[in-house]
């Protein structure tokens, strides 16, 4: 770092070569800005020897083109300010506060893109340039202390010249033009985006070889000269893995990746470094390249990891004032033969106290049951897959029928990218299920096929983004020989009205059919149904579509009377304003619509509209929510209102 002056340079500042080096780790207690480097924050001291008070009034002149972000600026910037409420040892720690602070509130005029700005800091009406270092302050009252901002003219970029030793390079294309924000911070960050840029066209080893900055006060503008030595495109070697003990370590590498003789992709690490996170057995994963090219010119790669339990287990609960109250576990393994093979066995129980709740619902002979054990191996078709396969068995009494079924399913889950999943399951299934009509058996055979975008920035507490999916199932039944296919469009789309995310609209659709057979040789559970927490709140659940009818000639069970039917079409569509009032409560309207038909279109004209208010309390592990909906045009098996509680956002 150098600094020199001329008749047209008021000030001339140039960087440490390695200051934007990316990745390179920065000392915790520090920061730099064009070369200076200032200190953090002091750590609090519960001991203080010597304590004293300091009062603190700052005071910023009138700058051009000033909206008032530069005294917002500057009071953040300032531990004078931000600790006038702690006491300070003794005179000696007042004035290294002082003078900590003159170097923070001047990277703060320069983030501003002020660098004539002048800062004085007067302790008892003294500058603290004047003052020794042994300076003593009258201590029997709170020490004044004022702080005197001149922030100066606001520049903008002047000359901008990028030496990259050949390599064609737009700078503007990163903020840095004739005219463009001369803040530090916007010149770093373009710079450091023109860094990146050369390290993903394959070349790790990029290096700032000199840095030029200078502020011109004749005319307010900051020239900036950069010399970059890109080198030249580097091929992945071999991967070496740290850390595995009871993770193959040959799989992890296989996992990562990171395939040796392709171009060096920083993206390429990131990615590996993520699905091996997605594996579920480490609690920490680096993913690197090396400092040096091996002997054959190649860039080895080195993995870190860091194993976590692989045992886990977990209890919920749920709740609702129609279906009453439920109670779930899991228990299972992450690792089971060393290649992150999981096995997880859940069960649950619901609608305790369902009927005692609700003078609304049918009558349900005990509660529902639930077990499921699932078995999960990664990379069976190259890194970026899953098997799955599940052993299923379940008892339910919705409103709608009775159900008993014991299924068994086998199939893959395919990451495309990022933001993109594909999902193929055989599913073979045999139910019984009770309803108006009577009992009937069904052996399914169907092959679910799932496609999934989601690049939501939250799952469980959204705030941007957009998540659809694309469901088509053929389905076959044995021995009612009857082919149908049912498909499924979701789509979720997030946006949020200010940066704080204080304010979030949020709004949800679907659109389903059913092709191939009549609705009476669909089984019930295949149909379609509305109403419900992850439906058109305010509705009993399934209640939302075609009824039979209100009596029950012989021969038919009369327990579904007045029971929805299900149908071959839906349509639903929702919509929240998700509201902070505080940092962690949110208050949220909402009003959820949807309609079912037994054709293959439904009937519009038949839409159901629900409408509430919720509130939800926001934690580390997502929102914990309370709804409370009202049906606006109830039918025959609706409450007045319906209750529902749970983690997480309702979509």
């Amino acid at each position: 770092m150098h600094y020199r002056v001329n008749s047209c340079a008021k000030l001339v500042m140039l960087a440490a070569g390695s200051c934007l080096v990316a990745g390179s780790p920065r000392p915790a207690a520090a920061f730099e800005i064009f070369g200076f480097r200032f200190f953090e924050d002091e750590a609090p001291d519960a001991d203080i020897i010597d304590p004293i008070r300091y009062t603190v009034n700052l005071t910023v002149a009138p700058a051009p083109g000033d909206d008032g972000s530069i005294e917002s600026s500057l009071r953040s910037a300032s531990t004078l300010i931000s600790g006038e409420d702690e006491a300070v040892s003794g005179s000696l720690g007042l004035l290294s506060r002082a003078r900590n602070d003159r170097r923070r509130l001047v990277a703060a005029l320069f983030e501003n893109a002020r660098y004539d700005g002048l800062v004085d800091i007067f302790i008892e009406g003294r500058n603290i340039v004047d003052l020794p270092p042994d300076a003593a302050f009258d201590t029997s009252r709170p020490v004044p202390v004022s702080i005197r901002v001149r922030p100066g003219p606001l520049y903008t970029l002047g000359r901008v010249s990028v030496s990259t030793q050949g390599i064609p390079v737009d700078p503007a294309r990163f903020g840095l033009a004739p005219g463009a924000s001369a803040g530090s911070a916007d010149v770093l960050d373009g710079e450091a985006r023109l860094f990146r840029e050369l390290r993903e066209q394959g070349r790790p080893f990029v290096a700032v070889t000199d840095r030029d900055i200078i502020a011109d006060a004749a005319t307010n503008r900051l020239e900036y000269d950069v010399d970059l030595a890109p080198g030249n495109p580097v091929p992945f070697g071999q991967t070496f893995v740290e850390g595995a003990e009871d993770v193959d370590p040959g799989f992890i590498a296989y996992m990562a990746g990171v395939k040796a003789d392709e171009v060096f992709s920083p993206e390429d690490l990131a990615a590996a470094r993520e699905r091996l996170l997605k594996l579920d057995v480490f609690s920490s994963v680096t993913v690197r390249e090396a400092r040096a090219q091996a002997a054959d010119g190649s860039l080895p790669v080195q993995i870190e990891v860091g194993e976590r339990k692989f045992g886990f287990y977990g209890v919920g609960a749920t709740y609702s004032n129609t279906a009453g109250a439920g109670a779930s576990g899991y228990v299972g393994h992450r690792n089971l033969f060393g290649r992150a093979e999981s096995i997880r066995l859940d069960a649950s129980v619901s609608r305790i106290g369902a009927t005692a709740i609700s003078n609304e619902a049918r009558e349900t002979d005990g509660f529902d049951y639930a077990a499921s054990l699932v078995f999960r191996k990664p990379g069976v078709l190259g890194p970026n897959s899953v098997y799955v396969g599940s052993l299923e068995a379940k008892s339910e009494q919705p409103l709608a029928y009775d159900r008993v079924s014991y299924a068994a399913t086998s199939g893959v889950e395919y990451e495309i990218d990022a933001n993109q999943t594909l999902s193929v399951i055989l599913r073979g299934e045999y139910e019984e299920i009770t309803d108006y009509l009577g009992t009937q058996d069904y052996l399914l055979a169907s092959l679910p096929i799932t496609y999934t975008f989601d690049n939501r920035d939250n799952k469980l507490n959204p705030t941007e983004g957009f998540y659809a999916q694309a469901l088509v199932e053929p389905t076959y039944g044995f021995n009612t020989e009857t082919p149908f296919a049912k498909t499924r469009l979701d789509g979720r789309s997030y946006l949020s009205l200010s940066d704080s995310d204080r304010f979030i609209l949020a709004g949800r659709v679907g659109y389903g059919t059913i092709f191939g057979a009549d609705l009476a040789d669909i089984p019930n559970d295949r149909r379609f149904f509305a109403g419900g927490g992850g439906s058109v709140r305010g509705y009993e659940f399934q209640s939302v579509g075609p009824y039979y009818p209100s009596f029950a000639p012989p021969g038919f069970n009369e327990v579904f009377t007045d029971t929805p039917t299900g149908g071959l079409s839906l349509f639903e569509a929702s919509a929240e304003a998700r509201i902070g009032v505080t940092e962690n409560i949110q208050i949220v309207p909402f009003i959820d619509v949807g309609t079912v038909g037994d054709d293959l279109v439904p009937d519009f004209s038949e839409f159901k509209i629900g409408a509430g208010v919720g509130a939800r309390y926001l934690t580390s592990f997502g929102p914990i929510r309370l709804d409370v909906a009202i049906p606006l045009d109830p039918g025959p098996r609706d409450a007045s209102y319906q209750i529902y509680a749970g983690i997480g956002q309702a979509f």
